[in-house]
């Protein structure tokens, strides 16, 4: 029996299952003589002919794989994980999944060991597993801790920089293989889960922060040049599995993935300075598919919205920010929301001007102008993304946002920041509007300028602040300018030959005419205002030079050439007068732009007899009189007479040989002899200017051939005439109130109230026309009044007129 015993027990061993000893042959003796292929071949074939086999299997090199961890025998653990790798490959049967359990609970107990060799060896397996696709998909696995451990070696502050990095190497592709394996699978749409982003986004900007090459991230680069530089990089493979991931983002996961980079850049203070932040939001747009762009701009505006009480530096940073992913993303992909991003960047632009008007010193102020130089740009940015029907709706929203003195302003306070920080405001919005009008090309002026735009653009350019008028002005020309002659225009001269100049135009449409109809007086009276401001500088008659040009070029037919030269003679009148007591720079300058502009027009419409009368004008100023020509008065410390001699007529343009040129077909040169004098309009008090009252004219239509040498156009202001201006303002606004009751009447009263009121109005009415009409002949025969004061029937001035705004109407036709 004891002899029986020890041959049972020896044939024990050949008892033992097959799978297992399949997996014992394949570790050799010497671990250091590697994984026997033979052996490990037949375990392969087993396994593939077998596959129910297939989790024993997996449990088993576990378990083997675990207890060489352990006793510390790294050579074994390297052939188990190899052969793991290898049955992984070979097998793709549904009885596979069991044996994935066991690799990954293998790849675990690895990333666990603090030994870097093990990490790296468990990451390198677990890469290779996320290359394989399976062929069904999995209701149960998670990623959760390969996220963590793989993020954890990511920030590894191992001592031996070589060991540190490559552990941080290992983690990033780690992360990388956990992007590829779950962001195609459905059911593995956790991933995306904030909780696993926070780890993710993190790990791969705090390798990508450690970039010596900072201005290569961002840009795009060759795939080969990428491979072989991340291998060993861990800056350029975190940047390439953040692209990746990006790249494979849907719309609606831009948030989560959007928002851990922007509190990064906040935790690690990266926005000031922001070369980091710029280049991170390059990498997004570039990443991203073109039509999710307009969802990171917002979530950045968001985000600029959340930090109004950070430094100014940051604040900045996060609008520089803005403004490449503005310039990067694609044309028209800014989303529906575009007022709202308007709305947005206006607002911080309120607040950097709250901020300069409350620092103490000049850095202060400076870095509010870094902050509003970057919204602005922006600004110009988004409006250049933007279709022109949007465009044209933006310089709306954002003229609508122009405080202007007396008119009610939606959203800056002017009480609060004062004149100054008004003034500030102005400047920059108008600036703003400046780049988003730039490039714009309407084929209508109607719908380029519509009167909501026109009629405070021209306020401001009333005000008392020259600076303020080259904004506007230069807005003009940006809208009207549609053919791009500004720059063969630019600088204020006498030009030899306008043709040289290659100037590009078309025939006026009839919408341009009826555009000019309609504004063309509101045009000209703001170049004659703005010609005989006192702090006019040489910009600024440039400017008005060209704005005269173009207006010639784009919307002038014979009837608007006629209003030009009427209002370039009154120009010239005016400075020759001198009832503005302006100064003697000022009155040449005036002089000087319209030789240049009459210099300009006589070649655009090659009028030979006009040519000659200007040439020879100009000629004589050359030689007795060249501070009245631009080219000597706009240079420095050009001499100025006392006074200008109103006899030596041949100096100036003459209303009668500019008739007598003009009286060719085409012209109604009769016009010319009605001298142009600017209507007062309301904008004179809603700009606050020094003076209005010496503006205030009548402009009265009368005979050409009853036309006096001179007429007394101005009103004499004496203190009754004041006092009946105040007494009829109270009247005005008594009739207001009067007016707001009756239509308040009409629209909350009940109907009986409101029918029993009008069947009495009527008969009452009714009663008044009938007996009337027995004075209907009398009426005809006689002279009716006017509200001209003329008489139609002969053509007399009578002294009984009845203007029309003193006209009573019954009730009913009042609305």
């Amino acid at each position: 029996m004891a002899l029986y015993v020890p041959g049972v027990c020896g044939c024990c061993g050949p008892l033992r299952p097959r799978y297992k000893r399949l997996v014992d042959n394949i570790f050799p003796e010497d671990p250091k003589d590697g994984l026997s292929k033979s052996d490990m071949e037949k375990l392969t074939f087993y396994a593939v002919s077998a596959p129910e086999k297939l989790d024993r299997i997996g449990a088993y090199l576990a378990e083997r794989l675990s207890r060489d961890v352990v006793r510390h025998r790294y050579g074994n653990v390297v052939i188990a994980m190899e052969a793991l790798d290898q049955l992984l490959m070979a097998c793709h049967s549904q009885s596979i999944k069991p044996f994935v359990e066991s690799f990954l609970h293998m790849v675990a107990k690895l990333l666990e060991s603090r030994e870097p060799d093990l990490q790296v060896l468990g990451t390198n397996s677990f890469v290779k597993f996320a290359n394989i696709e399976e062929d069904t998909p999995s209701y149960h696995r998670r990623y959760d801790f390969f996220v963590s451990q793989f993020s954890a070696m990511c920030h590894s502050t191992h001592e031996d920089p070589d060991t540190r990095t490559r552990i941080r190497v290992a983690g990033i592709k780690g992360l990388q293989g956990v992007v590829r394996k779950t962001v195609n699978d459905e059911l593995q749409a956790i991933i995306w889960e904030p909780q696993h982003m926070d780890k993710l986004i993190p790990s791969m900007l705090f390798n990508m922060q450690d970039s010596e090459d900072m201005d290569r991230l961002g840009h795009p680069s060759s795939p080969s040049a990428a491979g072989q530089e991340s291998e060993e990089n861990p800056a350029a493979l975190a940047e390439s599995c953040f692209r990746e991931l990006l790249g494979r983002a849907a719309y609606g996961n831009m948030n989560n993935a959007v928002r851990p980079v922007l509190v990064h850049l906040d935790n690690h203070h990266l926005w000031d300075p922001n070369e980091f932040a710029v280049s991170c939001f390059r990498i997004i747009m570039y990443s991203i598919q073109a039509q999710h762009s307009h969802h990171v701009i917002q979530q950045v505006l968001n985000h600029l919205d959340t930090h109004q009480k950070d430094t100014p530096r940051a604040r900045a940073g996060i609008v520089q920010v803005l403004l490449e992913t503005v310039a990067i993303a694609a044309k028209g992909s800014v989303g529906p929301t575009v007022l709202e991003v308007f709305n947005t960047l206006l607002k911080h632009l309120r607040l950097s001007v709250d901020f300069e008007l409350g620092a103490d010193s000049r850095r202060g102020s400076a870095i509010s102008r870094i902050v509003q130089n970057a919204i602005i740009q922006t600004i110009g940015f988004f409006g250049g993304n933007l279709p022109d029907y949007q465009r044209a709706e933006v310089m709306m929203f954002i003229m609508g946002k122009v405080p202007v003195f007396g008119t009610p302003c939606h959203t800056l306070d002017t009480v609060k920041i004062g004149h100054q920080g008004t003034k500030r405001i102005q400047t920059m919005l108008l600036s703003s509007l400046i780049m988003v009008t730039s490039g714009f090309k309407s084929k209508s002026m109607c719908t380029a300028l519509p009167s909501a735009f026109l009629d405070p653009l021209f306020s401001l350019s009333l005000m008392e602040d020259s600076e303020l008028r080259q904004l506007v002005l230069e807005i003009l020309h940006n809208i009207i300018d549609r053919h791009d002659n500004r720059a063969k225009l630019r600088g204020i001269r006498i030009i030899p030959n306008v043709a040289a100049l290659k100037i590009k135009r078309e025939k006026i449409s009839k919408q341009d005419i009826s555009f000019m109809k309609k504004h063309g007086q509101q045009l000209y009276r703001h170049i004659f205002l703005g010609c005989k401001e006192e702090d006019n500088n040489h910009k600024n008659f440039e400017l008005l030079f060209t704005t005269l040009a173009v207006l010639t070029i784009e919307l002038a037919n014979e009837e608007v050439v006629i209003d030009l030269i009427r209002v370039a003679v009154a120009l010239q009148d005016m400075s020759l007068v001198n009832e503005e007591n302006l100064p003697m720079w000022t009155r040449c300058a005036i002089m000087a732009l319209v030789a240049a502009y009459f210099n300009f027009l006589s070649q655009m419409i090659a009028n030979s007899a006009l040519c000659q009368h200007v040439s020879k004008v100009i000629e004589l100023r050359t030689l007795d009189a060249p501070y009245l020509l631009p080219e000597h008065i706009f240079r420095d410390k050009c001499p100025l007479p006392e006074c200008l001699d109103k006899e030596d007529k041949q100096l100036y343009f003459l209303t009668s040989e500019l008739s007598e040129c003009l009286s060719g077909p085409g012209y109604n040169s009769e016009r010319l002899s009605i001298p142009y004098v600017p209507q007062v309009t309301d904008e004179d008090r809603l700009t606050r200017r020094k003076s209005f009252v010496d503006t205030i004219s009548l402009q009265v239509d009368i005979m050409p051939n009853s036309l006096p040498d001179k007429v007394c156009l101005a009103e004499e202001i004496t203190f009754e005439t004041l006092k009946k201006a105040i007494d009829t303002t109270g009247l005005e606004e008594q009739e207001r109130e009067r007016r707001r009751q009756l239509m308040e009447k009409f629209q909350k009263a009940p109907f009986e109230e409101i029918a029993a009121h009008c069947e009495s109005k009527v008969l009452f009415h009714l009663w008044v026309c009938l007996s009337s009409l027995t004075s209907v002949p009398t009426l005809c025969v006689q002279s009716s009044p006017s509200p001209s004061g003329v008489n139609l029937s002969t053509g007399h001035p009578q002294h009984q007129s009845v203007p029309v705004y003193e006209m009573k109407f019954p009730d009913l036709c009042v609305y």
